[in-house]
């Protein structure tokens, strides 16, 4: 490569990879009661996964850090990943079986989750910090969730920083306990979405007002941006510059699950290419918009052409 030829950005991720069994059904049941449900998929899934594959199917250089376990569905995540062009050198098996989550989607779109960690609780902070040093510099994404140890997410947050990465946190699922105070000084952008916003600031947001209220509790601590998400009703983002409420795109639900990383996924990747803000956000609201028209979590999440195409007909 010649010298002056800028290095390529690339998104790393340090998340969970687990494989999805989702059911589709009319309703979700009542507590207690079996229904009869009218379509079954199995396919990856983890919250780190999905946005690995969101960044790839933007186009960008992705790398995966996580932990698969020993059993029939390791082969089934890591041939998914690998065939989206993800890099899983990072991705360690480890004794046990692969994490799952067990998915409920009703026809209204709505859905519960149940997710099982399992070989994702054995990613270490060791591990991160082995997988993490040769990969990152400045001009990169990491990207960051919570299905995974919390004590390795902070310190890939920390060691991400550290290097000069821009670091892209989903607070989900939401902790029970209140995370290590210094993690967010680490944080450059943060993506709740209402629930989880209120669960980690104790602001009830039910509006685009409480959205900045929720928001400022989170730069107030460091974070360089907060991007909280209100389904239906938009974005608003907050930074030390002031807050905006961005409209949702107006599309059809078929099913939600993976929306949000399609979103934390495509913003990455659009940062990582060196794309201004509004862009960049555009981008990632549209993939999200887009993600909940198909149904299935990595399935639904869109490639870059379909994000352009989709953005050009809602100019």
């Amino acid at each position: 490569m010649n010298p002056t030829t800028p290095r390529a950005s690339k998104v790393v991720v340090i998340g969970s990879i687990t494989c999805d069994l989702t059911t589709f059904s009319t309703r979700l049941p009542k507590p207690g009661e079996t229904i009869l449900g009218n379509d079954f998929s199995m396919v990856l899934g983890g919250k780190g996964a999905n946005q690995a594959i969101a960044a790839a199917r933007a186009d960008s250089e992705v790398h995966m850090i996580g932990c698969v376990g020993d059993d029939s569905f390791r082969d089934l995540v890591l041939d998914s990943l690998n065939a989206e062009n993800i890099d899983t050198t990072s991705v360690l098996s480890v004794a046990g079986p692969t994490g799952i989550a067990h998915i409920r989607v009703d026809d209204s779109a709505e859905n519960d989750i149940v997710m099982v960690p399992l070989a994702n609780a054995k990613l270490g902070v060791q591990q991160v910090r082995d997988a993490l040093a040769p990969l990152g510099g400045p001009g990169d994404v990491a990207l960051i969730q919570l299905e995974i140890p919390h004590a390795s997410a902070i310190a890939a947050a920390h060691l991400a920083h550290a290097s000069g990465m821009t670091v892209v946190l989903d607070p989900a699922p939401a902790p029970a306990t209140a995370l290590d105070e210094s993690l967010w000084a680490s944080v450059d952008i943060v993506t709740p979405n209402e629930t989880e916003a209120r669960l980690i600031t104790g602001i009830n947001v039910t509006d685009a007002a409480t959205a900045v209220e929720a928001g400022r509790w989170f730069t107030d601590r460091g974070v360089g941006r907060a991007i909280v998400t209100l389904a239906g009703a938009g974005t608003v983002v907050v930074s030390s510059g002031g807050a905006e409420h961005y409209p949702a795109f107006k599309v059809t639900a078929i099913d939600t699950t993976a929306a949000g990383d399609a979103f934390a996924g495509a913003l990455g990747s659009a940062m990582a290419a060196g794309n201004d803000w509004e862009e960049a956000l555009n981008t990632a609201m549209a993939s999200g918009a887009l993600a909940v028209t198909v149904a299935g979590a990595s399935p639904s999440i869109p490639t870059r052409a379909a994000v352009e195409e989709f953005l050009a007909a809602h100019k």
